[in-house]
């Protein structure tokens, strides 16, 4: 077997362009190619989202990366080569393209394998070409007219959204020459004691003799008999013993070997696998044998600078090398399928895969008969194409699929002819079918979804519905009762689906990076914003405040489901920020996969609960008074290779002084599961000040730990010359008198009308997507104000933030700077407070819209209350900023 390298100058012929030469492999958003980019393909084009027209009429696009030329149609790429005689067979190969036909001599070539979106082309041109110099034309057609283009440009496949709906030709592009026989593909299906190979051949005339099959992974080389005629040919060897000695390829070893086949005039072929089973066991995902915990990301094809996906193995090497460093094992490919570079790359890492079908149609899927041929083609491929990658371990028919009763026939009808090629893997109707609303589908061998029917199974989604922002903070939650219901009707493995989606405000410094075929004008429109604003000198604070709360509000989700028992994993989305879809920017990295410039993003902090093995702290609570104890149980989440015998040790701290310790008794930590490992109880001494102290929990070289906040019991007190209240005409009253005075509403929208709805996570994905939502981001603080001499803070929330972020945040007049600043959503952008200080009358004020005297009961509430009153009684409380009768009766009724 031979090649012929074609890539280099090829000549592009366009409609509406001067003929033109290109670069391929390559793109015509590479090359330079195409239309200004005006926004067609959007998922929220309107206006009031931010998309603008200049003072040219031009579309500005604010609500996702905007291409620097864009084209949808036919392109046709015409190259003339060279061929030396030869009485091979000739073929013409093309890695990756959109739908691709071949023309020589005036003829269309039929294809030799059928190419899809997510596969390489294939023809045979061997009687189409002459010794010397010949000719091919390509005609890439990104418009899909064979093919169900909605569908297919509404995942990331092909979306504008994230990688772009480029066209043009990728990967190899080249000649191969063959014998006139010859063994065109080799597919094994290991199992741990046996396999069985599937070989494929190309007879151009009949055949008869021994294939030779050599690894070794076996006990013994493999001699087979053969006899066929002329044609395509299909042999399958069964029932292959593997060597005891053999070493299984897993996440923690990755081992491969070498199959070599071989035949008396067949040229020898070989490929690389690895011996690995991936199953249910007892309702759980197991990777030989071994019960895992997936660690999962969702990938949407966000690669900016190139408008599409890596293709060598070296860039996805570095690709899912950042994915690890932050503890992720599986790779989920959101609506699209990577090239063989990917699933190379992820064998010798260890790391798991689960591509998808170019696939995302949230209301008809594969009822239209153009959608049921090319998906059922595209299915089959991807199992033929990327069989032998032992990484490879799960696929779904899709994202987010929704269909009607044909819909849900044609998916069981793919199921099986999944199952039927390729037993070795496992298979699901899609990812978050129907939005869990159908409950789990019993053809499918695992459930991933965000929900079971109207029981969420994640913390937080869409519109801020979920246990983080509804149910006060602990560390004991988890999804045991919801996975009781699931076990009543479905006994397979279940992880839940695109979990976190907490926005992060942009970082501008990415910005500098955009050189390629995107221009993040999305971005700089948010920029410009911000400096009209005055905001740039705290912009990076800004940020950091959203990250952090992001930050905290992920350890969530994932330590809920390490609590679960019965549980597979989590599938997060995510750790890269998503650029489109009205920009949601919700990762600890930037869209270039780079980690963001601040503290939250570091790869460390993550990787404290993300990972095998993580010690968890199950508490009632993060707030306590001085005269309760702390009862925190202990339980090791081991999803390691190995068993451990392990004893910890559990600290109390206070800004790095040792409080506390207690030894716990050894217990033994099965792998894959959740071990008890014993409890402790901490009381609290009497105190006089508020303290954040830390519990760190340490199980052999693994530790965590978590943030407790201890309040003295005792009431609130106020002295007399200072008013507390929640009317607002007896604060007037009382400030037009010169007092001064503390004004606390309840916290709705009735005492304060120009106000959003506050809660305590950032937003979910973003405003531009869900546009309902109020816009909070979290609070601002400065933790050394004298207003928290008395109420231990970071300048962002943290738990014993919660209940003050059950209020609203109030618009304000841009004269007054809030004590808490509320911060709002990147496409509003307003100024708002929850606690703001000021001049009134002949008095001085401060107004909290946190709903204060209404949550008491709560220790942190009365300690923050005390805090503001201590401080209000100090010789630090002179408000300069003044707030008139009139501004004031504005901001609270």
């Amino acid at each position: 077997m031979n090649y012929i390298d074609l890539s280099g100058q090829w000549e592009l012929q366009l409609s509406g362009h001067k003929a033109d030469s290109v670069n391929l492999p390559g793109t015509l958003d590479g090359n330079g190619v195409g239309f200004p980019d005006a926004g067609a393909n959007q998922w929220h084009p309107d206006a009031g989202l931010g998309n603008e027209k200049d003072m040219l009429g031009n579309t500005r696009i604010l609500t996702r990366l905007t291409r620097r030329n864009t084209y949808e149609g036919s392109a046709y790429f015409t190259k003339t080569f060279q061929l030396p005689k030869t009485e091979e067979r000739v073929f013409l190969e093309v890695e990756r393209s959109r739908q691709l036909s071949l023309h020589m001599k005036g003829r269309e070539v039929p294809a030799f394998t059928s190419g899809t979106i997510s596969t390489p082309h294939i023809f045979e041109i061997t009687d189409y070409i002459t010794e010397g110099e010949n000719s091919c034309t390509f005609c890439c057609d990104n418009s899909y007219p064979d093919w169900p283009h909605d569908a297919i440009v509404y995942s990331s496949a092909a979306t504008d959204e994230t990688q772009t709906n480029w066209n043009g030709l990728l990967g190899y592009l080249r000649l191969r020459l063959e014998e006139k026989n010859f063994i065109t593909n080799i597919r094994i299906y290991p199992g741990l004691t046996t396999a069985s190979v599937v070989v494929e051949l190309d007879l151009s005339e009949s055949y008869e003799g021994f294939l030779i099959l050599r690894s070794e992974a076996f006990t013994e080389t493999i001699t087979h008999p053969i006899a066929k005629t002329s044609g395509r040919h299909t042999v399958e060897i069964k029932d292959i013993k593997i060597s005891e000695n053999a070493i299984p390829w897993d996440e923690f070893e990755p081992h491969l070997y070498n199959l070599s086949v071989s035949g008396e005039r067949l040229t020898e072929k070989s490929v690389s696998f690895g011996i690995r089973t991936f199953h249910n066991l007892n309702g759980k995902l197991a990777l030989n044998g071994r019960i895992i915990f997936l660690r999962s990301e969702s990938n949407c094809c966000v690669f900016p600078e190139n408008g599409h996906m890596p293709m060598s193995k070296e860039e996805w090497t570095k690709v899912l090398s950042v994915y690890e460093s932050y503890g992720i094992n599986c790779m989920r490919f959101h609506s699209h399928c990577p090239p063989e570079a990917a699933f190379a790359a992820a064998d010798e890492m260890g790391m798991l895969m689960q591509p998808e079908l170019s696939h995302w149609n949230p209301a008809t899927a594969f009822e239209d008969d153009k959608s049921w041929s090319y998906y059922k083609e595209e299915l089959q491929q991807i199992l033929i194409s990327y069989a032998n990658h032992p990484s490879f371990v799960m696929l779904t028919l899709g994202n987010e699929l929704q269909a009607g009763a044909l819909g849900h026939k044609r998916m069981d009808l793919l199921l099986c002819l999944a199952k039927e090629l390729d037993h070795t893997r496992m298979y699901a109707n899609a990812s978050n079918s129907h939005y869990g609303s159908l409950g789990p589908d019993m053809h499918s061998d695992f459930y991933t979804s965000s929900n079971y029917y109207k029981e969420h199974i994640r913390g937080t989604s869409a519109n801020m519905t979920g246990y983080i922002n509804e149910q006060y903070p602990n560390s004991r939650t988890n999804f045991d009762k919801e996975m009781q219901k699931v076990r009543e009707e479905y006994d397979k493995p279940v992880f839940n689906f695109e979990v976190g989606q907490y926005e992060v405000l942009p970082d501008f410094d990415e910005c500098n990076d955009f050189k390629g075929v995107t221009s993040p004008e999305n971005l700089l429109y948010i920029k410009e914003r911000v400096e009209a604003r005055g905001l740039s000198s705290q912009w990076k604070t800004y940020v950091e405040a959203t990250g952090e709360l992001s930050l905290l509000a992920y350890r969530e989700e994932v330590e809920a489901v390490l609590r679960t028992r019965d549980m597979s994993g989590i599938s997060l989305l995510g750790l890269q920020d998503f650029p489109g879809q009205g920009t949601a920017l919700v990762g600890m990295l930037n869209s270039h996969l780079k980690p963001k410039p601040y503290a939250f993003a570091q790869p460390e902090r993550f990787r404290q609960f993300m990972k095998d093995v993580v010690p968890l702290g199950l508490m009632d609570k993060y707030t306590y008074r001085d005269t309760e104890q702390l009862t925190c149980d202990i339980k090791i989440a081991n999803y390691s290779n190995k068993a451990y015998a392990i004893s910890c040790k559990v600290f109390l701290e206070h800004s790095g002084t040792l409080l506390a310790e207690q030894q716990l008794e050894t217990v033994t930590c099965p792998k894959g599961e959740l071990t008890a490992a014993g409890s402790i109880t901490f009381p609290f001494a009497s105190q006089t000040e508020a303290k954040k102290l830390t519990l760190k929990i340490q199980a052999g070289t693994y530790e965590n730990s978590y943030p407790i906040w201890v309040y003295p019991d005792v009431p609130l007190t106020c002295p007399k010359d200072l008013l507390l209240t929640q009317s607002l005409e007896e604060a007037i009253t009382a400030l037009q008198k010169g007092s001064k005075v503390f004004l606390s509403p309840p916290a709705t929208s009735e005492h304060f009308p120009d106000s959003i709805k506050t809660q305590f996570t950032t937003d979910f994905w973003s405003v531009g997507t869900f546009a309902s939502q109020d816009g909070f981001m979290g609070c601002l603080m400065d933790p050394n104000h004298p207003v928290f001499r008395s109420f231990p803070t970071e300048f962002h929330a943290n738990w014993q933030w919660w209940p003050m972020c059950q209020g609203r945040a109030v618009k304000l007049p841009e004269n007054l700077t809030p004590l808490i600043t509320a911060l709002d959503c990147y496409a509003r952008m307003r100024k708002m407070g929850m606690l703001l200080e000021a001049k009134t009358g002949k008095g001085r004020l401060i107004i909290s819209t946190m709903g204060l005297l209404e949550q008491l009961h709560y220790p942190e509430v009365t300690a923050l209350t005390q805090s503001i009153v201590n401080y209000m009684a100090s010789q630090d409380f002179h408000p300069v900023e003044e707030l008139t009768e009139e501004q004031l009766r504005i901001i609270v009724n």
